[in-house]
């Protein structure tokens, strides 16, 4: 999802902390900076008391290892010097000086955002533990779930707020106490995907981890645009930690992507320049996903057996449907999961649904509203029919 090393943090010492968004292009480079709020002094102290307690900012062995890219450390340094006037010809990079053709310029292909932790995680040589929650606590990770199985080995703690796919989202409470767990734990860092920030239903209310006492050290926080701004296919995206980490990340990209395009940059300067919260271009869509959300959610509580968590944010439902688990179908045979559910519901239905056991939890299936809502009302015909062949067979 990351397509560059992003917004990067200043060092705790900076008097005048700030973003600072690096825009490489081959034509030139440059920077956009967002100040940061300034603390009040009674959150500053707080903050100093807990960086006197022993953050482990070490880096893997493997990244520390790694060289940056020689090309692309080449080509920033003859592009610094091109705008500050010097005729460097760039032979460096391998950079076609031939327009695009034309059948390719303009055609592009979206690409489904799939969140697939554990699977980085064992990318990364670590081991996924996986912590379950519960639909009666609308999918959230308790604080007293958490804590018994944290060690001295637990790396990171992914949090991922408003959610996929469940469209839950963290109060500012619950993240507290989250915290406060963190940060017995010096090893322990937190990644906090946020890419759906701006698509949240009132009253509830993002709160990015980062900004609570003392995680600011130890948060890395990812974003992105394809969510909340439409814009998936232009594979933008941006991480903003404390700095020792983006520049280690900034060490691995470098070996396998060499930048996002000029276009996708520009564009994604344009959506950060849309004002607070998207502006109204994202207001406008989340107002379409709450109407669809809420249409969702009441048919499909016209179904006998289901259980539902209404979301908060983003644009999924997670929908319980065990307790047709065992129902016998003809011509289909016996729904056992939610694989097979969805088997079903694709089969029968013509409707394609993603179950619950690629995201952890059998129970569920989850559901996109991020289509029309006349497409949404025809998949709800087409599902209330399939269901109408299946039978609870358990009493609900």
């Amino acid at each position: 999802m990351v397509s560059f090393s992003s917004l990067s943090a200043p060092s705790s010492s900076s008097s005048t902390p700030s973003f600072t968004l690096p825009t490489k292009t081959s034509t030139g480079t440059g920077s956009v900076s967002f100040p940061r709020v300034r603390e009040s002094r009674k959150c500053g102290a707080r903050m100093a008391t807990v960086r006197a307690e022993a953050v482990d900012t070490t880096i893997s062995p493997r990244v520390s290892a790694l060289r940056p890219s020689k090309t692309m450390a080449i080509t920033d340094q003859a592009t610094a010097l091109r705008q500050a006037g010097v005729p460097v010809i760039g032979l460096a990079a391998g950079e076609p000086d031939f327009d695009t053709p034309t059948v390719i310029a303009e055609v592009l292909t979206p690409a489904p955002y799939w969140v697939s932790y554990p699977e980085m995680a064992r990318l990364a040589g670590a081991t996924p533990v996986i912590l379950p929650t519960s639909i009666s606590d609308n999918y959230l990770l308790r604080p007293e779930s958490l804590a018994p199985v944290i060690n001295e080995n637990s790396r990171i703690l992914i949090l991922c707020s408003p959610s996929n796919p469940t469209g839950s989202v963290y109060p500012k409470e619950l993240l507290e106490e989250i915290a406060a767990i963190v940060r017995k734990y010096p090893r322990l860092l937190v990644l906090s995907d946020e890419i759906y920030e701006h698509i949240i239903y009132q009253p509830a209310k993002h709160t990015s981890f980062a900004s609570l006492p003392g995680m600011w050290e130890r948060t890395l926080t990812v974003n992105g645009f394809s969510k909340a701004f439409a814009m998936t296919g232009w594979r933008l995206g941006y991480l903003a930690a404390p700095k020792h980490f983006v520049s280690a990340c900034g060490k691995i990209q470098s070996q396998y992507t060499s930048g996002a395009s000029s276009i996708s940059q520009k564009a994604g300067l344009a959506a950060l320049n849309l004002g607070y919260a998207g502006g109204e271009a994202v207001s406008t869509m989340v107002k379409a996903f709450q109407e669809r959300r809420d249409y969702l959610v009441r048919s499909f509580g016209e179904l006998s057996g289901v259980k539902i968590s209404e979301p908060q944010g983003a644009f999924y439902l997670f929908i319980d449907f065990s307790s047709y688990y065992g129902s016998e179908v003809e011509g289909f045979g016996t729904i056992k999961d939610s694989e097979s559910l969805c088997m079903f519901l694709l089969e029968k239905a013509q409707v394609a649904l993603v179950p619950g056991d690629a995201f952890g939890d059998d129970k569920g299936v989850r559901i996109s509203y991020a289509a029309a809502m006349s497409t949404l009302e025809t998949a709800m015909g087409k599902i209330k029919e399939a269901m109408a062949l299946l039978r609870p067979p358990v009493a609900v």
